[in-house]
């Protein structure tokens, strides 16, 4: 049985009085101009008046109070698996979540900030409080900088043994590349239907874990398909835009779809349950809106002469040979022609849980076995991410490891579904170049010209290493 820390039992046996409400949960955003815009959001665990944010370039200058917003969630715990009790314990019909979010603009580029939480009655610079600072830095302009990536973090300590991970590299920030609380969870955890499991207070745990680190690096998000959550809107992105502030610029309305840039590489997230065969409920739900903005910002970043490499994440593996969910099909008839025509870099991913990357990809093909890319001739290398915390998978067909070190070129096997099927289709490729099994972290160098990945597992070791270059 998994134990999920309640809000009463993280904050005191009893719900305090409004004015007490210690805030929680905190997270970052960068907007889509990373060197002046961040957004800074947080959780209370009740009602409060008058929330916001104080920040300054000293601890010892915070500014005035910047008003956030305040989005309640209100969930139904008839929605919600039922704990394991032997009898029938006394609990409230709603559960109701209140997510605030502050956007910090005309930043300073290169700058380190420091702010507060507070709201009306609670007063976050009292002398015993001052604990309670953080900070995070802009954007430069120019220059070399580092970020992170992983996928399918949940609960847990192999969960939070990630987030230190990210914490030792300082990065810049750091894509989360969906599957993120599991507070949407799979029965018995075996993908046979949509017929998911909820429990929207696990989300209270996802941010209490990763306050530590959120709190100074920002989390650019992307969506899985454990992100739908069909009972707020018919989207299934209502919690989503409740508790998180991305960019959200292809349109107005658009959630986890953005696009932003950091010095010289542009980044797209991409929401591939509209492409998602095995899992259709989100299947062409934005009726080709997506798929003509991801054509026209590619030919965007293409044209700025700022942007060297272009860098797109989303939930679904595009091209893997991970057994549980196998490689997406209809990310590779739609989205990878287009990730041919405008060249795109780099693709992270996660949803199957283990590490792979590909060699770099053609029209389906890989082009060569290489440990230095040059996309612009050899193709797009794929990474699927998704060793951030929870239970692991297998390759299918238990297709061998090969890592640094323990090295297995044999050919392995990749299963996808087709637009309305119900069983895989086999394709044996020659392209999974790296399998492994582990905890771990992507973590890219950036540099002008160059793109360094490496693989890291739960430890520190290198498990796989590739760099990309242009110019």
């Amino acid at each position: 049985m998994t134990t999920n820390l309640s809000r009463r039992a993280l904050f005191g046996a009893a719900a305090p009085a409004g004015p007490a409400l210690r805030p929680f949960g905190r997270h970052l955003a960068f907007g889509a101009d990373p060197a002046t815009q961040v957004t800074v959001s947080w959780q209370v665990p009740g009602k409060v008046t008058g929330p916001y944010v104080r920040f300054g370039t000293s601890p010892s200058t915070l500014g005035a109070p910047v008003a956030a917003e305040v989005r309640p969630l209100e969930s139904k715990l008839s929605w919600q698996h039922p704990e394991e009790h032997d009898f029938p314990p006394h609990a409230p019909a709603t559960y109701t979540q209140y997510f605030l979010h502050a956007k910090l603009t005309g930043l300073s580029p290169d700058t380190t900030y420091h702010y507060v939480l507070g709201h009306a009655g609670y007063d976050p610079v009292a002398a015993d409080r001052l604990g309670e600072v953080a900070t995070f830095r802009t954007a430069g302009t120019s220059g070399a900088f580092t970020f992170t990536a992983a996928g399918d973090q949940g609960l847990g300590y192999n969960a939070l043994n990630g987030a230190s991970q990210i914490a030792d590299f300082a990065p810049a920030f750091h894509l989360a590349l969906g599957d993120l609380s599991y507070a949407m969870h799979e029965p018995e955890d075996k993908p046979t239907s949509e017929d998911f499991e909820y429990d929207a207070r696990k989300w209270d745990s996802f941010f209490a874990q990763n306050d530590a680190v959120a709190s100074g690096i920002p989390w650019m998000i992307t969506l899985g398909h454990r992100e739908y959550e069909k009972f707020y809107d018919n989207t299934g992105n209502g919690g989503v835009r409740a508790r998180f502030a991305m960019p959200d610029n292809a349109w107005s309305g658009s959630t986890g779809i953005y696009a932003w840039r950091y010095h010289n590489v542009g980044f797209m997230s991409l929401d591939s349950g509209e492409v998602c065969y095995r899992f259709p409920a989100k299947l062409d739900y934005t009726a080709g809106k997506q798929l003509k903005w991801i054509d026209a910002q590619l030919g965007r970043f293409r044209a700025d002469p700022a942007v060297e490499f272009v860098v797109v994440y989303c939930g679904h593996s595009v091209y893997s040979t991970g057994d549980r969910y196998g490689a997406e099909r209809g990310a590779q008839e739609k989205w990878a022609p287009l990730f041919d025509k405008h060249g795109v870099d780099l693709v992270l991913t996660a949803h199957n849980r283990l590490y792979e990357r590909t060699d770099p990809i053609k029209a389906g093909k890989g082009t060569k076995k290489t440990g230095v890319v040059h996309p612009a001739a050899d193709g797009t290398t794929y990474v699927t991410a998704g060793g951030g915390g929870q239970a692991l998978d297998a390759f299918y067909k238990n297709a061998p490891e090969s890592y640094l070190g323990h090295v297995n070129d044999a050919a392995a096997t990749m299963k996808s579904y087709k637009k309305g099927g119900k069983t895989p289709t086999d394709t044996v490729v020659t392209w999974s170049r790296v399998r492994y099994r582990g905890y771990g972290l992507v973590v890219v160098d950036v540099v002008p010209g160059q793109l360094t990945v490496r693989a890291l597992g739960e430890t520190g070791d290198k498990v796989d290493e590739v760099v990309l270059r242009r110019g």
